[in-house]
């Protein structure tokens, strides 16, 4: 098994120019392997809270068909971010598109302080996928910050956690801590993807980064680049590298 985590530079607002952006880190991960791929929170507007229900999608969005369209022929699982709007409710969330054609939503579960005021959270959108007999579930930036999120995915027997996170430089090292901790404790294996260079007007600390199911820190990104982090299991064994672009 081979995993992606995205580390982007998003375009504040600018929908096409970010897709353009998933295509390529998405034929990326294909060509060296990966069957899953993770971008970080909203990735494909960047973060957005006031201008969150102008840039929103909806599931069926048509936006999301080239999405669709590389995850099929390439057999990959794409998970991208974005503002969701379900009926009449605005959401921080990210599709889950997979294979087959299919898209699953997950919603934020907790929400960071100011952002209730734009989302709402929600725990009805919980999807768990399985690559490989390995059952994989998500989080979003502040549900990391709740040890009851990563508590809750260990009693589904979760064997991969992913974070899609933004995380400024005064922040990653409690992500950091807490992912390794929950890595340990819950004996799952975690990926985390965040932005690189700068997102709603404030700096992102990259260092997407994974941890294997004993806690230890198997790979990690700087926190200037954009790029892709791969890491690959082989025999329960996991080594990474990554790849600058």
């Amino acid at each position: 098994m081979i995993l992606a985590a995205a580390q982007t530079k998003p375009t504040r607002g600018n929908i096409e120019a970010n897709l353009t952006d998933h295509y390529r880190l998405i034929e990326l991960a294909v060509q060296n392997g990966a069957q899953l791929i993770a971008f970080p929170e909203m990735s494909i507007t960047g973060y957005e809270r006031e201008n969150a229900e102008k840039l929103a999608f909806k599931k069926d969005d048509s936006r999301l068909n080239h999405l669709q369209q590389l995850a099929s022929e390439n057999n990959i699982t794409i998970v991208a971010g974005a503002p969701i709007q379900i009926e009449n409710e605005m959401f921080i969330g990210e599709f889950v598109i997979a294979p087959d054609n299919s898209v699953s939503i997950y919603t934020k579960q907790f929400l960071h302080e100011g952002e209730d005021e734009f989302f709402q959270p929600s725990f009805d959108y919980n999807p768990m996928i399985t690559i490989k007999d390995q059952k994989i579930s998500f989080a979003i930036c502040a549900d990391i910050d709740n040890p009851l999120h990563p508590e809750n995915a260990c009693k589904r027997a979760t064997d991969i956690y992913i974070a899609s996170i933004f995380f400024t430089p005064n922040g990653i090292p409690n992500a950091y801590r807490d992912l390794q901790s929950y890595a340990e404790k819950h004996k799952m294996n975690v990926l985390m993807s965040n932005f690189s260079g700068e997102s709603w007007g404030s700096s992102s600390a990259g260092q997407s980064a994974f941890w294997n199911n004993k806690g230890e820190l198997v790979g990690q990104m700087n926190d200037l680049d954009s790029g892709l982090l791969l890491v690959e299991n082989q025999g329960n064994n996991w080594t990474s590298r990554v790849i600058i672009n």
